[in-house]
């Protein structure tokens, strides 16, 4: 995870950027956990059971009214807990901001190797279906949400933001607005021979597992989710370098999983939106990327909007997610 990797000092700090909230919230906050048929079965040996936070806003439990849903996809290294806590502020933030438009979803996607690339793959399981139907059916059956995608938005952080990306080109019909903040991997070389190779050394002697707050997983997290081989335990996938010997169709998996690679085929899709946004900080080390992909959005004739701010890849998030994302959703969502 190369393009990524570089950003750990700023995702370990995400818990220490807090936003000036109330002690007191109105909205609610729940913790529950969600049956995923999608993720029953991995490899990985993950539980299917996931913790996933939902928001409801003030009033929600004295009317009747329904909501639009935006889910919130959490980067990688760390679980959705560290985006409730210490980076979104839930459910102060929201309240302090006014607005209670929204029931707010945040699924955990923390796995064995520290996240799940929002991918499938039958290592990690169906990450993809998970979010977009497992997840999406279990909080419409159980909450007074409103119940189309024209009233569902899809946003998430660094690894978030690729999952936004990748499973918002997939899945026109569940959502109707996209916002990537910061979004990694957006072009995935493949990890050269010394990085695989020091890589193999430590699964050799036995690498530690559902390690929070650390890439030393990274390049693990990628091939589960990007190269499986259900052939190929313990770990149950490949890696581009076999005794030091290059494997270039195992290489390719990363480049062919790289959203400005295959997002030319995905323009239908994408044109059923009714926003996309994408942002990135001028001194994040992905702005490279988030500008390759604007201008691709741009020439393949996709509406859209593109920020680069002042900030890096973790600094700001808390605050421009009340003060940009929601106000996005709000403008784009059905409300009835």
């Amino acid at each position: 995870m190369s393009s990524i990797h570089r950003l750990l000092s700023c995702l370990c700090l995400l818990s220490g950027l807090l936003l000036a909230v109330p002690e007191s919230a109105q909205g609610e906050l729940q913790l529950i956990q969600v049956h995923s048929p999608s993720l029953e079965g991995n490899l990985n040996g993950d539980t299917a059971d996931r913790d996933v936070y939902v928001y409801l806003p003030e009033g929600y439990a004295s009317s009747n009214r329904r909501y639009p849903v935006v889910y919130f996809l959490h980067g990688y290294g760390v679980g959705a807990k560290v985006y409730v806590e210490g980076v979104l502020r839930l459910p102060g933030s929201v309240d302090t901001a006014g607005i209670d438009d929204f029931i707010l979803v945040l699924p955990d996607a923390f796995n064995k190797y520290s996240g799940s690339m929002y991918s499938n793959s039958p290592t990690i399981g169906d990450w993809e279906s998970w979010i977009a139907d497992d997840l999406v059916g279990y909080i419409d059956s159980h909450y007074r949400t409103l119940a189309q995608r024209e009233s569902r938005g899809l946003s998430g952080h660094s690894m978030g933001g690729y999952g936004t990306l990748r499973i918002g080109m997939k899945r026109p019909e569940v959502f109707s607005a996209l916002y990537a903040m910061s979004s990694c991997c957006l072009l995935n070389n493949m990890p050269d021979l010394e990085r695989v190779a020091s890589q193999q050394a430590r699964m050799a002697e036995g690498i530690e597992f559902y390690k929070p707050g650390s890439f030393d997983n990274s390049l693990q997290a990628q091939a589960a989710a990007w190269a499986p081989n259900p052939d190929n335990p313990p770990y149950y996938f490949d890696l581009p370098f076999v005794d030091g010997k290059e494997q270039p169709l195992v290489g390719s998996k990363w480049t062919a999983n790289s959203p400005l690679i295959f997002v030319d085929q995905y323009v239908p899709a994408l044109a059923q939106y009714r926003a996309i946004a994408l942002d990135v900080g001028d001194e994040d080390g992905l702005e490279a990327t988030n500008t390759q992909l604007d201008a691709a959005l741009t020439r393949l004739g996709i509406r859209h909007s593109y920020e680069i701010y002042a900030g890096n890849h973790g600094n700001r998030v808390g605050q421009r997610f009340i003060d940009n994302v929601l106000p996005f959703f709000t403008e784009h969502l059905d409300v009835q």
